[in-house]
């Protein structure tokens, strides 16, 4: 059942292996597209974790009765290139049904020509990927700049009037963001100290040092969790008196791990959680038992395979232009509530929340 955490983990760091191997003709892959290498890999786990656990469940629940379905994770490692190649190998073994990309910068180069898989994405939240009409791209979490006019609101409401520094990690992804959260700042009238700071170095005693002599109260991170975690302990090794905020990558305990007791009071944007609701606290309950946490993008995952298992049903076939019409037929129930796709977005996606983490667990300190 979901104690076979380790062999689901062993199997993700194969790219193809189940995708080429041959099967039953009930036999229908459903495959997970995201980062296994790299710094998205804790992401990459929860959305594998999610759908494997929905796949475990919707077998067992005899939905689709005549057809067993198998979770398969492919790795992006959240990279164009890797990506594109990722898609074209799902293109040949005529896979139909994807949870992912995760990553906006995996998401928007191959998705132009592809349109015989349904791809439900838990992120990818950049609107330039469905702003273009693509039928069978629908994105399941919240959309666009959203999160980052969250942190900028918070921000200013809380912080103004003292100088912020906003950071990204030379990524395309965290360049982003970071301009995202700045020019919302300053269209508020704040000062931004805008800078950038280089992943993967193991010190950063220097980027530290200059924050606190140039006298920067918060610092907003657009970077991944080991990082911004480094960061995190070493302003609070150097008494800094810092206030670090950053964006989704930090909704996962390996930050903890990093940054431990330090990391108390660091911030971060994201949706709400969804094992905190009635309708995912069973499932939230049979994953704890498993020793497999609800957190991040876990249930996001397993209701982007429960809304495509059922559109399936609905539409008695994995044709891609009938499931996705199935899909935006009607509301589908899932663990983050009920959701209807309109204009490949889900019409009740959640918003997002500034939460903080505060002696190991998140609490939530503003909703949108």
């Amino acid at each position: 059942m979901l104690g076979r955490r380790n062999a689901l983990a062993a199997s993700a760091a194969l790219l193809f292996c189940a995708i080429g191997s041959p099967t039953r003709a009930s036999d229908v892959n459903i495959a997970v597209a995201g980062p296994v290498i790299g710094s998205g890999t804790a992401f990459g786990g929860q959305m594998r974790d999610g759908a494997a656990a929905a796949v475990e469940a919707l077998n067992v629940s005899g939905l689709l009765p005549d057809t067993k379905l198998i979770s398969t994770v492919v790795d992006d490692a959240c990279d164009p290139n890797h990506a594109i190649a990722v898609t074209n190998q799902l293109t040949k073994e005529r896979v139909r049904l994807t949870v992912g990309h995760f990553c906006s910068s995996s998401s928007i180069p191959v998705y132009d020509d592809v349109a015989d898989i349904v791809q439900v994405l838990p992120d990818s939240t950049n609107p330039q990927l469905t702003d273009r009409g693509l039928e069978a791209v629908l994105r399941i979490c919240g959309c666009g700049d959203k999160p980052c006019f969250v942190a900028a609101e918070y921000i200013g409401s809380r912080h103004n009037n003292h100088p912020i520094a906003v950071l990204d990690d030379k990524s395309t992804a965290g360049n982003d963001v970071a301009d995202a959260v700045a020019a919302q700042l300053q269209r508020s009238g704040e000062y931004v100290n805008r800078q950038s700071y280089v992943a993967g170095e193991k010190n950063y005693a220097a980027l530290v040092s200059r924050l606190k002599t140039e006298g920067l109260r918060l610092s907003y991170f657009g970077g991944y969790l080991t990082e911004v975690g480094l960061i995190v302990r070493r302003a609070s090794e150097s008494g800094a008196g810092l206030i670090i905020m950053a964006n989704d990558p930090l909704m996962t305990s390996n930050f903890r791990v990093v940054a431990s007791a330090a990391g108390n009071g660091t911030l971060f944007t994201f949706m709400p959680e969804p094992g905190k609701n009635t309708n995912a606290a069973a499932i939230a309950t049979r994953l704890n038992a498993a020793n497999m946490s609800a957190e991040g993008y876990m249930l996001y995952a397993y209701a982007a395979v429960k809304a495509q298992a059922d559109a399936v049903k609905r539409a008695s076939s994995f044709d891609s232009a009938r499931v996705t019409d199935a899909l935006r037929s009607r509301p589908t129930d899932t663990v983050i509530g009920s959701v209807r796709f309109e204009s490949n977005e889900a019409k009740a996606a959640p918003g997002f929340l500034v939460s903080r983490w505060r002696v190991g667990h998140v609490e939530d300190v503003q909703q949108n």
